[in-house]
């Protein structure tokens, strides 16, 4: 692997000319379009995929031909008309047996590595604690864990790519780690390191691009026209979407909603954020504002997630600390809904996801706060994925690239014939 200077700590704010400007968003193909209707309907009619993408019965049968020699695509068993009358046809549907894509996530304490099938299933995942910050440190730690990974649960399937995902800002198209304050990263070339680390094409994003995208593609229907999607962690920041394509930012920097100020109402005791200032979402509603929160009601915890068991046990400190969160996110959910009217608004947060209660105070803030969004219990949904969002992002990551250009360069799959 190659050298890595250290990590730059950092001395001021990121500023937006300090950040380089993207590559040109890519669209998908027409064979990217099927091989999505396909996922959607399958098992599934070629002339079904032709009346739902618009293209021609030609040009889908052509596309399915290549997704079918590439083996991302199989054919099922032929069925016919209602009592065997009609020309027989054959549906093809996603072929899971082939193929995996990996994933990793880099939390602020800790990293997973997953295993996904093509219809975005995770056959395994893998969390651990950092070692050390250091980038090379932790993207060594995850080339060394996924061949093992691998070993115990491909069941002889071939590993496409690596999807990378974590939070603040994510240049994808230059594979870079732009800034990661809590990591103390800036700069940090993770593509060029793990390809070359595991020899796998490799594709890095933000978790909450990453995540907007498995919904788009396995997730809430209605988050396919526009959506916002709202990531509540150590992290806090978001992803927008509209029209179908993620929007990322002429320099990668769309979704910084950390310091969105909450207004009247925030409490007056709380530490002041990195940027200086209290108020802020994310130094009221983050990981580590729940647990002082919780040490200064007399509920010791070494981790979030214990925190989180004792409210799924219902312990009231604890019940009352995520009811607090949810009432704030709420009220940064209502601004973010009229700012961008998106057709759904999914909270990526465990409180919403698993304690009815904090879902139904959330929607109850909107429906206060919000000029725009006139049903809450519509327009604002938990993550679909709920007890495996970090296992989920890094190879949602990677199943995004392939859906967008299946006919790419991914060397393990075979010449397109």
């Amino acid at each position: 692997m190659k050298s890595l200077p250290a990590p730059a700590r950092r001395t001021r704010p990121l500023r937006r000319s300090d950040i380089p400007a993207a590559g040109p968003a890519r669209r998908a193909s027409g064979t990217g379009a099927v091989l999505s209707a396909i996922l959607d309907h399958g098992p599934v009619a070629r002339s079904t995929v032709a009346r739902v993408t618009g293209l021609s019965p030609a040009s889908v049968t052509g596309h399915v031909g290549h997704l079918v020699s590439r083996g991302l695509v199989r054919e099922s068993e032929e069925t016919t008309g209602p009592r065997g009358l009609g020309r027989p046809h054959i549906p093809v549907e996603i072929d899971t047996g082939r193929f995996l894509v990996a994933g990793a996530h880099i939390a602020v304490a800790h990293s997973t590595v997953s295993l996904m099938d093509l219809r975005g299933r995770v056959v395994a995942e893998d969390r651990r604690p950092h070692r050390s910050t250091e980038p090379r440190s932790i993207l060594a730690d995850l080339a060394a864990r996924l061949p093992r990974l691998t070993a115990a649960h491909a069941d002889g399937r071939t590993v496409l790519a690596l999807g990378v995902a974590t939070g603040h800002r994510v240049d994808s198209a230059a594979g870079v780690v732009v800034e990661h304050p809590h990591l103390g990263w800036r700069s940090v070339p993770v593509r060029e390191i793990l390809t070359d680390a595991t020899g796998l094409p490799v594709h890095v994003d933000s978790h909450s691009r990453a995540l907007a995208r498995a919904e788009q593609m396995f997730g809430e229907v209605s988050t396919r026209a526009s959506t916002v999607l709202l990531f509540i962690g150590a992290v806090v920041d978001a992803a927008f979407a509209t029209s179908g394509e993620l929007h990322r930012g002429p320099r990668s920097g769309a979704g910084s909603v950390a310091h969105l100020p909450l207004g009247p109402g925030g409490s007056g005791d709380a530490e002041p954020c990195s940027c200086g200032r209290t108020g802020c979402l994310q130094s009221e509603v983050s990981e580590r504002a729940m647990i002082r929160r919780a040490a200064e009601q007399g509920l010791y915890v070494e981790s979030f997630g214990e925190l989180l068991d004792h409210a799924m046990a219902d312990e009231p400190r604890a019940v009352a600390l995520f009811r607090r969160r949810a009432r704030l996110v709420g009220r940064a959910a209502a601004l973010l809904l009229d700012m961008f009217d998106p057709e759904c608004l999914v909270v990526v947060e465990p409180g919403a996801g698993r304690l009815p209660q904090c879902l139904a105070d959330l929607r109850a803030e909107v429906a206060e706060r919000s000029g725009v969004c006139d049903d809450p219990e519509r327009a604002v949904v938990p993550s679909s994925f709920t007890g495996s969002v970090l296992a989920t992002a890094g190879g949602a990551v990677a199943l995004g690239a392939l859906y967008t250009d299946p006919l790419g360069p991914w060397p393990a799959l075979p010449a397109v014939s």
